[in-house]
């Protein structure tokens, strides 16, 4: 064991310990506690949660490594991610909030008046919750994996143990606050070294301003080797899947119930509003630094490493091939390492730049230490997603009414261990890199919720069968073509897997739309509680008029 493990190990015991005492005092007493933090958490603060919350593994660890290796193309991941906030913060959280529910598959069977509803709400909310944790064991596995030089396997297992423990104390009130120190050691840790980076390679201490000049850089080394220019565009996917995927992540964002249940802690509309603000700023932070950290790591790469004797590669080298993550092969057998020889993972740019830049080794250990927070953030607000949805939507909305606070508790503490070590064994064998799991994820969010829930707030039309039809027909669709798609080729119109979500919004939406519109209306108390969602909470929609809630005048 060198230096550098003692190091990282101590960044992360650390981090570690103070997760988990955050977690014990402030430990859910309550059902109140446990979904919705007793809805006092101040917007500023939940902002800060919603953004280590969305921060994922695949925010964290992946995206920058899928625009080093997608270039231009990889940027749809960035577009998508941070318009999809704006879709929420105008369109469905300030009325979510006002409606006062615990969870996305609550509101849905409410407002549809349908257990059936909410029942599929609470399933599909399970599956999306699933998946997408998935991602994010396999990036504790990465940073487990090259702690401890084990495979990725070994580390996913660490980490499920982890998170399995520290998730099942403190419900929504101790993880709102778990994040917030989260997002600061993540964000702490994303900074640092892209900041390093600037001023090893242009003297400028501010990335966002100086990595054109690397850009530039990149692309007359391309030409010299002859392969695809890093920002020209389409050169990895077409354009059409692009532009799929980009709405699959801004409509996913939307609609993932994980995300929505955060403005569900603040107090009022104004609030959600304001938190959704906040986390658009400091996601900025993460979101405008990934372009740069990918540009100086593949810069790093293709001027220190490429064109380097294979017997004389730096140490770091061994270690990452020793977890998978890198391939190096001297196809032309000269004893030269060539650019089209090197194959790294998009899951360990980030975490091996710093290596590769030899930063040091407190910024190596204190990237380790922002990855599993990243990675424990998300987790902690996907296994809140998937308890409630069981222990309250289906346990104690459908089968058993009659359960005292203690037993539905319970319910969810161990619906969260059984799902943690579910989602683990499918991430010792992910079905695809980081930023692929996740973004099916979103296209499932997409596929199952996204129209249900901006028609749910915005036509009061739409009715029972049509929403359960759109779910349903949504969810099935975007399933199928995953499937189909990734496990054949088969595409429509270029869209591969990761873009599938866009044919079940498609699909879904006219669901919605013709079922409601052939069948009856919603009785009027209905579609006068979905008027009253558009104006503020101290003003009340009935019978065709607004009233002051307080004292019931005009």
């Amino acid at each position: 064991m060198d230096t550098q493990f003692f190091v990282s190990l101590a960044l992360i015991l650390a981090s570690f310990a103070l997760y988990i005492g955050i977690a014990v005092y402030n430990r859910s007493r309550q059902t109140s506690d446990f979904y919705v933090a007793s809805r006092g958490v101040p917007p500023v603060w939940n902002g800060m949660a919603i953004a280590a919350d969305w921060m994922s593994a695949a925010s964290f660890i992946g995206m920058a490594g899928t625009v080093m290796v997608l270039g231009y193309d990889g940027l749809a991941y960035i577009m998508g991610w941070t318009g999809g906030y704006l879709l929420l913060t105008f369109l469905l959280a300030p009325q979510l909030r006002k409606s006062g529910r615990y969870t996305v598959p609550e509101f849905i069977g409410d407002r549809f008046d349908s257990h059936t509803a909410r029942l599929i709400a609470a399933v599909g909310t399970m599956i999306v919750s699933f998946v997408y944790i998935i991602g994010q064991l396999s990036g504790s596995g990465v940073v487990i994996g090259r702690l401890f030089e084990i495979n990725t396997t070994i580390g996913t297992l660490i980490g499920v143990a982890v998170i399995a423990v520290y998730a099942t104390f403190g419900g929504m009130k101790g993880i709102t606050w778990t994040q917030v120190a989260q997002y600061i050691v993540l964000i702490t840790a994303y900074l640092i070294p892209v900041i390093f980076m600037s001023l090893q390679l242009t003297g400028n201490p501010l990335p966002w301003m100086s990595y054109g000049e690397i850009v530039t850089k990149l692309g007359e080394l391309d030409r010299e080797l002859g392969v695809s220019e890093y920002f020209a565009p389409f050169q990895q996917q077409n354009k059409v899947q692009f532009l799929a995927l980009l709405f699959c992540l801004m409509a996913g964002t939307a609609a993932l119930p994980h995300v929505i249940v955060r403005f569900y802690t603040v107090t009022t509309m104004r609030a959600a509003r304001w938190s959704g603000a906040w986390a658009l700023v400091f996601i900025g932070l993460l979101y405008l630094s990934a372009p740069a950290y990918a540009a100086f790591s593949r810069f790093y790469l293709m001027t220190q490493i490429a064109g380097q004797p294979l017997d004389s590669l730096p140490a770091w080298t061994k270690t990452w091939v020793d977890t998978g993550g890198l391939q190096l092969a001297d196809k032309n057998g000269d004893g030269i390492l060539q650019w089209p020889e090197l194959t790294i993972s998009n899951d360990i740019v980030v975490m091996a730049t710093p290596e590769i830049a030899n930063l040091g080794i407190f910024v190596i250990g204190l990237v380790a230490a922002g990855a599993m927070a990243a990675a424990l953030s998300t987790a902690g607000g996907l296994l809140i997603a998937i308890s409630s949805s069981f222990a309250h939507d289906i346990y104690y909305r459908l089968i058993n009414k009659t359960a005292d606070e203690k037993k539905r508790l319970n319910v969810a503490r161990i619906s969260i261990a059984v799902a943690t070590v579910a989602a683990g064994l499918v991430a010792l064998d992910p079905p695809g890199v980081i930023t692929q799991i996740v973004a099916w994820a979103f296209s499932l969010a997409a596929g199952t919720f996204f129209p249900v829930l901006v028609l749910g707030v915005w036509w009061k039309r739409a009715n029972t069968a049509g929403a359960i039809t759109g779910m349903l027909s949504g969810l099935a669709v975007t399933l199928g073509y995953i499937l189909i798609s990734k496990n054949t080729g088969f595409t429509l119109f270029g869209v591969i897997d990761t873009g599938a979500g866009i044919f079940g919004v498609i699909v879904n939406t006219l669901m919605v739309y013709f079922v409601s519109k052939a069948t009856a209306a919603p009785s009027q108390e209905i579609q006068d509680s979905v008027t009253d969602l558009r104006y503020p909470e101290q003003m009340m929609y009935k019978n065709g008029e607004v009233y002051l809630q307080d004292s019931s005048t005009r």
